[in-house]
């Protein structure tokens, strides 16, 4: 899908036609439309294709007509009515007359620019555009990351009665995130210092300024990322054992009230042998059934109480 948004007015409006200063925003294009942009801005089809790549590589390319900047960004993949999180590549390429966004999917940072949530957004300011969006991504990643600690604190609360595994399958699910965010944020800390280094993107004195903002915004995620997956990895070690220790517990306390029981059972089984009965205690007695019965609660009682006492109930 290729969308055309450019700034009129400090507005932001989306056009029918392409026209230099514009932004074009492509999510999951066909390749008809990547020839199409790329044919008219001369670009690789290639690094148009890139950002459609989930393995790709986070990195700076300088060609001689445009400059391809590939970063990851989070994202959320909905599993088994759950959401998790995940981060795919998107693509910015500055030309000398427009500027170009690719993505697999929609995606909250460049949502915010195409509704106009933006202060200060400017299509035809390309390089503080880009500043920009990197700024969003690293704020979103932040915001991901503080959902995160909620959801695995939430985890944390059920596991504490929990004899299942299902909480920790979903524990793992949040560190195999935290991994990604971790990977994906070290590898837009190399894109960040290189782009402070590339001398092909203009750069004002306030935009220099918003360039450290969004080093330090990342850095901040990547400490982030670092604290929360190091808690939750030292959270399932303990929990593992929680879980194991939750469900020895209650082997041992079936294990007790089978012992318990087994006296009436006994006691029972042995007035039901097909033998003389004048051999068996009370067997004459009127009263002999409540006698038996009476006995059997009180071995009952005393061996039930010997376990409480030792803390097996």
């Amino acid at each position: 899908m290729i969308r055309i948004f450019k700034t009129e007015n400090g507005l932001i409006h989306q056009k029918d036609e392409l026209s230099p200063g514009s932004w074009i925003a492509l999510t999951n294009p066909t390749a008809t439309e990547i020839l199409e942009i790329a044919n008219t801005y001369g670009i690789d089809p290639d690094d148009l294709r890139a950002p459609l790549d989930e393995e790709e590589r986070s990195r700076i390319e300088t060609e001689d007509h445009y400059t391809l900047i590939l970063v990851d960004i989070p994202s959320i993949e909905e599993r088994n009515d759950k959401d998790w999180y995940v981060t795919i590549p998107m693509g910015i390429i500055t030309t000398e007359e427009v500027i170009i966004t690719v993505c697999l999917e929609e995606t909250p940072v460049l949502g915010a620019f195409m509704d106009g949530r933006v202060r200060d957004f400017h299509t035809y300011m390309k390089t503080r555009f880009i500043l920009q969006v990197l700024y969003k991504n690293a704020s979103l990643f932040l915001q991901y990351l503080r959902i995160i600690d909620k959801k695995s604190g939430v985890i944390e609360e059920k596991l504490h009665k929990s004899t299942k595994n299902r909480e920790l399958i979903e524990l793992l699910e949040l560190e195999k995130s935290l991994v990604y965010f971790t990977t994906s944020l070290r590898s837009n800390e190399v894109v960040l210092e290189k782009l402070m280094r590339n001398e092909k993107i203009k750069k004002y004195p306030e935009d220099t300024d918003l360039l450290e903002d969004v080093i330090i915004e990342n850095k901040q995620a990547i400490e982030m990322a670092n604290i929360y997956s190091g808690i939750l990895s030292g959270t399932m070690d303990a929990f593992a054992s929680v879980i194991s220790n939750n469900l020895n517990i209650v082997m041992k306390f079936l294990a007790t009230i089978t012992i318990v029981m087994s006296i009436p059972t006994m006691v029972a089984s042995f007035y039901g042998m097909n033998v003389n009965s004048s051999g068996m205690p009370f067997a004459d007695s009127p009263y002999g059934f409540l006698i038996v019965l009476g006995f059997t609660l009180v071995l009952t009682l005393i061996v039930a109480w010997i376990f409480s006492k030792k803390d097996l109930f």
